[in-house]
């Protein structure tokens, strides 16, 4: 009896080490992005510095400006790598915590222009953390089949299981955007698709998941110097579609689109970010920023164990 006893207050004394151990690594990951942020550039909140308002128009947002930070690249870099441990750390918490099917999740839209560096965003800031805990959808042009089905529905199929970070390269907003640029459907349809979103939307937040609404703003002019470099470079011509100078005839459709967009689909509970884009590696900052500063939030935790660790540990030490 008195071995048992021992025993017991050994694990109990065990499972306290460990849990402090793991509070002082949070502590010490949190510690040391503090450190990198001290030392200058990021100067306030993304989300607060990137968040649509009403009246908000795109046309008077610099797609060169650099939001809520005043460094360089190389210190945009530096920030980034600060904090990625951080950033891995959240996301393991957060699929921990869904691995019974009842957590919360992450949904990441990612909306722009051809070349506006979605694909390096996507590499870069969610490329830092566990890929087994990422849902990574693109969607396409609708197949025959998803056509026949209501607009929204491809959208349901692959929204994040709990505990994910989900991530749309275009998204439902595909629906309000080339499809009312290029008449694909009568106005009166596409009209009606705000609302549904919004909709949509709430309903996907009531059920655990938070959104992050990003819309890359991105000149003209940069989209041109981005479109050339893939003809001038070999390897980089896999990147050039012909479709795209096609649509760059219709800028100014996308323009009232895209401002369309932001008027009547940023709400209080899913707000659209515009991320300036001109310049890559801020953009690639400042969606890191609003992914970690929403995790930081939702303060995911480690979940308790379903079973005795005591009697667990005894078990392993007999084996």
């Amino acid at each position: 009896m008195g071995k048992k006893k021992n025993d017991k207050k050994s694990s109990k004394k065990d499972r306290k080490k460990a849990e402090a151990k793991l509070a002082e690594a949070k502590a010490e990951a949190k510690k040391a992005a503090k450190k990198v942020t001290e030392a200058g550039g990021l100067t306030g909140s993304m989300r607060e510095a990137l968040r649509v308002e009403p009246g908000t128009l795109l046309a008077d947002i610099d797609p060169r400006s650099t939001p809520a930070f005043d460094g360089d690249k190389e210190l945009a870099a530096e920030i980034m790598a600060g904090v990625d441990e951080e950033l891995a750390d959240l996301q393991e918490r957060l699929y921990a915590d869904g691995r019974d099917g009842d957590g919360r999740s992450v949904l990441l839209v990612i909306q722009g222009m051809d070349t506006s560096g979605k694909g390096g965003i996507i590499r870069h800031v969610i490329g830092a953390v566990d890929p087994q805990g990422v849902e990574l959808t693109a969607f396409k042009a609708p197949t025959a089949a998803e056509k026949r089905k209501p607009f929204l529905w491809r959208i349901r199929q692959a929204l994040p299981k709990p505990g994910y970070i989900g991530v749309f390269d275009r998204s439902q907003y595909e629906d309000v955007l080339i499809v009312r640029v290029h008449n694909l459907v009568p106005p009166s349809t596409w009209s009606r698709r705000y609302g549904q979103i919004n909709t949509f939307e709430k309903s996907v937040q009531s059920k655990g998941t938070t959104l992050i609404k990003v819309m890359l703003r991105i000149s003209s002019e940069e989209q041109k110097a981005r479109l050339q470099e893939r003809l001038d470079r070999p390897d980089k011509h896999w990147k050039y579609n012909p479709g795209d100078v096609d649509e760059r005839e219709l800028w100014p459709a996308y323009e009232e689109a895209y401002q369309a967009v932001v008027d009547k689909t940023s709400t209080d509970d899913a707000p659209w970010y515009v991320v300036p884009a001109d310049r890559k590696w801020y953009a690639r900052l400042a969606v890191q920023q609003l992914l970690l500063e929403t995790l930081r939030d939702l303060d995911p935790q480690w979940p308790s164990a379903t079973y005795d660790v005591d009697v667990e540990k005894e078990r392993l030490a007999a084996t």
